[in-house]
């Protein structure tokens, strides 16, 4: 059976992949902690959040499987850092978005409603 984000359009795929990946304030923490050190092993991602362990290596898994992270093990340390790539993409992607929904919503704003509506 086919997943039904197969039946939208890839780039609102991708978006959509972004913003759940962005959609725990810990995993906007860790992109804050990662942007600042350049890189960062686990267990400093650890020290700068109020979670255990466990929860932050979830968190970097979700960002790693998004694509905006990426992640290399040597032993029982695993370093992170940001891909600079990916975040690009994202923020095109978004403002491509949110560049077409405010297009949409300023034509039909200004052509659809009454005055009365619109001053609100």
């Amino acid at each position: 059976m086919r997943p039904k984000t197969d039946l939208f359009p890839a780039d609102l795929a991708e978006i959509a992949a972004f913003a759940k990946a962005l959609s725990h304030p810990a995993r906007l923490a860790i992109l804050q902690t990662l942007a600042q050190r350049g890189t960062c092993i686990c267990g400093e991602v650890v020290e700068v959040l109020p979670l255990a362990q466990a929860s932050v290596s979830r968190h970097l898994k979700a960002l790693q499987e998004a694509g905006l992270i990426r992640g290399e093990t040597d032993g029982p340390r695993s370093c992170y850092c940001l891909d600079a790539d990916a975040f690009a993409r994202l923020a095109d992607a978004f403002k491509a978005f949110a560049d077409d929904v405010h297009e949409g919503t300023a034509v039909r704003t200004s052509t659809t409603l009454p005055a009365a509506s619109r001053d609100r």
